[in-house]
């Protein structure tokens, strides 16, 4: 069975097709729990008063605070410390817990995919999770809530003590950490009963496959997003009710978002890097591989973790502009002839070409981190000293600045009177603004943003603005959103991260956000600058 027939029918709760009979693993018991490096944590959750907003004449949120409720902890996201909340044995799951009565609680847990389940292979198995909570249930996986309209049962209460059953790996790889998890409630909620909540069942259903699941285009599902609100300004950007949807899943890794505006509608193109390849996407059309080897086809190619093609964008001539890892180059696509826009400074090839901007002149302002080397600035084919940022213009390569030692996500200000420049580097995670000079070239650079001291594995990525100015930014933890005066706004944080985004839709005010192996859209209150558009 495919994965997006088994997803479409755990989604709407229909039975199962005759399929061979997965394996089992009892994670409700210490064995079972062993085979998997499991652990459980549990925690009471709790009503807590809260204040949040009347409706206004539109059914959205609108300026009359109110009184309202909230569940403390917020504990399904992927992040969420849960170190402290106490360990509990597998086997105890059966034991009745929360306050009884109108009560709620959480059951987290965290395992890793071993090598082998009952002798069969995990690698590229579907991993199915089936639990039951005595009464109601909603799961998170991996810090996701997805959920589609009329959807019964997977990620949300499938019914009174009724199993739910969803995929939680569509492609599993040996070593492969999945968090899951589990809200419990006591129902009926609208007559609370005299009893407790507790766990009957929790099980892996283990799926064999021979090969890699292919990405797939999903029915557009709404999932959980937080909005981090440190500014009132985020208001005239980020709706109060803000929805984000899942559209697609299962890449290695996304990167590069570009809306292209087409005749009956746009489409968007997206590279992925380890894959060597650039996906096209539309809500009509799906999903589609637009180009393979998009970035190299070298003999040596087993030794790139990202051979493939990174930034995109359009020239003022409507020509897509193309950043390629592994061929180290930049490259403009004529009908189906790649032709080199830059490849060498100085007689000396770049590093790996990662994110890229067109100026209205037609000049193409680029990265060149090493991060598409196989050993990084280590690596022996490297043959400039340095990470630079570039302008191309008429065949001729002008080196901007070499002071940065990540160069990644790159953007204009709506007037391109200044260009803004991540900076990948956990040491200096900064957003430098130039001013751009008559010549094209830009002057002292100042530090418009420093996430240095922000937690999080992440730096900085894709950098965006929209038309007022405003600068999105993949920062630690999320979407940064700042003013054009350096205001820290707000940030949004949904499932997974975002590495890099792309204004679009038809009204300009969508932004797709490549989140690691997932697409997103979420839709603000403000049109954003998009590449065609200049």
């Amino acid at each position: 069975m495919s994965f997006s027939a088994l997803t479409a029918l755990l989604l709407t709760g229909a039975a199962l097709p005759t399929v061979p009979a997965p394996v089992t693993v009892d994670l409700a018991t210490s064995a079972g729990l062993t085979s998997v490096d499991g652990r459980w944590r549990y925690q009471d959750a709790r009503i807590a008063a809260v204040t949040f907003r009347r409706p206004a004449a539109d059914g959205q949120p609108g300026p009359i605070v109110a009184p309202t409720f909230d569940i403390i902890p917020k504990a399904g996201g992927a992040r969420f410390d849960d170190s402290l909340w106490p360990s509990i044995a597998p086997e105890s799951l059966v034991e009745r817990r929360g306050s009884g009565r109108l009560s709620f609680n959480w059951y987290r847990l965290k395992f890793t995919v071993p090598k082998q389940i009952g002798g069969i292979a995990t690698d590229h198995a579907i991993l199915v999770f089936r639990t039951s909570i005595d009464d109601y249930a909603e799961v998170w996986v991996d810090g996701e809530l997805s959920r589609a309209p009329a959807q019964s049962g997977g990620s949300v209460v499938a019914g009174w003590n009724a199993v739910n059953r969803l995929v939680v790996s569509r492609d599993a790889r040996p070593g492969q950490s999945i968090s899951i998890a589990v809200f419990g409630a006591n129902g009926p909620l609208s007559a609370p009963p005299t009893n407790y909540i507790w766990m009957r069942e929790a099980k892996i259903e283990v799926y064999p496959q021979a090969n890699a699941a292919e990405p797939v285009a999903i029915e557009r599902q709404e999932v959980n997003v937080e909005v981090v609100r440190k500014d009132p300004d985020l208001d005239r950007i980020v709706p109060l009710n803000l929805k984000m949807f899942k559209l697609a899943e299962g890449f290695q890794f996304t990167e590069g978002p570009l809306w292209v505006e087409a005749p009956g509608g746009g489409h968007l193109l997206f590279s992925d890097p380890n894959a060597n390849r650039i996906y096209r996407y539309s809500s009509t059309d799906g999903l589609a591989v637009f180009r393979e080897k998009s970035g190299y086809d070298g003999a040596d190619i087993g030794e790139y973790r990202q051979p493939g093609s990174n930034g995109l964008t359009i020239d003022p001539r409507g020509h897509l502009v193309i950043n390629q890892h592994g061929r180290r180059r930049v490259v403009r696509l004529d009908g189906n002839r790649e032709v080199v826009i830059a490849d060498r400074y100085q007689g000396k090839r770049l590093n790996s070409p990662n994110d890229l901007i067109a100026k209205s002149d037609g000049a193409i302002y680029f990265t060149d981190p090493v991060f598409g080397l196989p050993k990084f600035s280590n690596d022996p084919r490297r043959e400039l000293p340095f990470a630079g940022v570039f302008r191309a213009k008429d065949g001729k390569v002008t080196l901007l600045t070499s002071k940065l030692s990540g160069p990644n996500g790159i953007a204009f200000s709506p007037d391109e009177k200044h260009l803004y420049v991540g900076n990948w580097d956990d040491r200096a995670k900064l957003v430098m603004r130039y001013p751009v000079l008559r010549d094209g070239s830009i002057g002292a650079g100042t530090i418009f943003a420093d996430l240095t001291s922000t937690p999080g594995e992440d730096a900085i990525d894709g950098v965006k603005v929209d038309r007022l100015g405003d600068v999105y930014v993949s920062g630690p933890g999320g979407l940064w959103i700042f003013a054009p005066d350096g205001r820290h706004l707000g940030t949004i944080i949904g499932p997974r991260h975002p590495h890099n985004m792309a204004w679009g839709g038809p009204e300009g005010r969508t932004l797709f956000l490549a989140a690691q192996d997932r697409l997103y859209e979420i839709t603000l209150n403000i049109e954003g600058v998009r590449a065609h558009a200049r």
